[in-house]
């Protein structure tokens, strides 16, 4: 007899075939070559002398990538490091907190255990290519699961920074 099963089981079988369609942009590794260019694109300051840092010097850290949309509009594959390993591998892991400063001077603060849970990628490239600043470089900060959350207006984009040129270790 047709349409004689189970209710509940159609709306379950429902919502999982539903949620399968709506994946979360994950970070993935990538296999894009690494950046030679020694050009300072960042300035790490933690106590003493600030230090220049640049995409040949990111870069040697393992690349992931994430295809997502940003809140202000670059739609596309985002490649860079995790953030996380960046601050460790950097020497700023035992900061209380991190203070990431843009080019327009908006800041955010960010404790180690947070971008440790949050999963941030500190992005070094846009679609294969280094992110100009005048397409929000030369580096952004982002975190690829919250993406679909922070478009839907579920979380606030306030710690999501493009045009990123200093990180201060406090």
């Amino acid at each position: 007899m047709r349409g004689s099963g189970h209710p509940v089981i159609a709306v379950w079988l429902g919502l999982l075939l539903g949620l399968a369609g709506t994946a979360v942009p994950a970070m993935e590794p990538s296999d894009l070559s690494r950046s030679g260019d020694t050009e300072s694109v960042l300035t790490l300051v933690d106590g003493g002398d600030p230090r220049e840092v640049s995409l040949r010097d990111i870069e040697r850290l393992d690349l992931y990538e994430a295809d997502l949309e940003h809140f202000e509009g670059l739609t596309g594959l985002f490649t860079g490091v995790r953030l996380e390993a960046f601050i460790r591998e950097f020497g700023v892991d035992h900061a209380r907190r991190l203070r990431f400063i843009g080019a327009d001077d908006y800041t955010i603060f960010l404790e180690p255990e947070e971008i440790r849970e949050r999963g941030f990628l500190l992005v070094t490239r846009f679609t294969g290519e280094p992110v100009p600043r005048t397409e929000l470089g030369p580096l952004l900060l982002v975190a690829p699961e919250e993406a679909e959350a922070v478009l839907a207006g579920e979380l606030p984009p306030t710690e999501w920074i493009w045009s990123l040129i200093e990180i201060r270790a406090q």
